[in-house]
Parts: structure tokens; C-alpha cells; sequence
């Protein structure tokens, strides 16, 4: 079988342009895995608050973490982490809805609802709370970590 240049240039040309649209595929493929990779990450994060897991607390935070409460208290990753693993804080209850994920290059924002149950390790003073939550994670090296959390009360519908 003969193969002429003008063949050899149309399979050419024919295979740059599906080279082209396969790689241009690449960064939703790879925003997809991201926005899953933080998802993950956040659920991970409630579950390690929820039976005050100091070690994944720790790895699922940035050490720069600006943790703030709707009361308007910030916590550093140091005091955040040992308000919950020392139980001061007990998390008897969290559930996350309307939850949404937009991830902009190494950075990722999260927005959800808070409906949670805590109090105090002796459980004499349960309370519920209700609000709207801003978490901005960052991909450090393969993990996504916490940097940023700022809780708001959310308007009574």
C-alpha cells in the first residue's frame, strides 16, 4: 500500500483535531475529580467533628485555618481542633444540605446549610443551630485542606 503526502497530511491534520478535542476534555475531567475530591473532603471533615477525631481534623486543615462561628468568634487550627478532640465542644448531630462546590484552580468554594446539635461534653446544655455556612478549601500538594470558614445566621423561611 502507497501513501501519499496528502494522505499522510489529511490523517495528520485528522488526528491533531482529535488530539485537540481529547485534551481539551481534560480540565473538566480533571475539575470533576476536584469538585468529588472536595466533596469528600467535606464530609470527611463533619464525620471527623462528629466523634472528635483529632489526627483527621488536623490533616483535613490548613495550619493557616481562619475557623469563624456565626457568634463572630475565629479560631485558629490549633484551638479549633482542641475545642472539638478535647470535647469542650460535642457535636451530637450535623447535617449538610443545599451544599454546592465551585472549583477555581487550587482553590475551592463551598456553601451549605448547618443544622446541627452540640453543647458540652456532660450534655447539660444542648443547642441547636441553624445557619449558612462559606468554607474556601486549597489543594495542598494531593489534599484538599480548610483554610477559611465563616458561618452566618441564615434569614427565617
Amino acid at each position: 500500500m502507497t501513501i501519499h503526502r496528502r494522505q499522510l497530511a489529511a490523517a495528520t491534520a485528522a488526528l491533531a483535531t482529535v488530539g485537540v478535542s481529547a485534551f481539551a476534555s481534560l480540565p473538566a475531567l480533571s475539575q470533576d475529580a476536584d469538585t468529588a475530591a472536595v466533596t469528600a473532603a467535606v464530609d470527611n471533615l463533619t464525620k471527623a467533628m462528629l466523634v472528635a477525631d483529632k489526627a483527621k481534623l488536623e490533616v483535613l486543615t490548613a495550619p493557616q485555618l481562619s475557623y469563624g462561628h456565626s457568634s463572630g468568634v475565629v479560631q485558629t487550627q490549633s484551638v479549633f481542633v482542641d475545642v472539638i478532640a478535647s470535647k469542650q465542644t460535642v457535636y451530637k448531630s450535623i447535617e449538610l444540605s443545599t451544599q454546592s462546590v465551585a472549583v477555581v484552580g487550587n482553590n475551592a468554594i463551598v456553601r451549605h446549610n448547618w443544622l446541627g446539635e452540640s453543647g458540652p461534653a456532660d450534655g447539660s446544655k444542648w443547642a441547636v443551630s441553624k445557619i449558612g455556612v462559606l468554607q474556601v478549601w486549597q489543594k495542598q500538594g494531593s489534599d484538599w485542606k480548610l483554610l477559611a470558614r465563616q458561618a452566618f445566621t441564615r434569614p427565617v423561611t
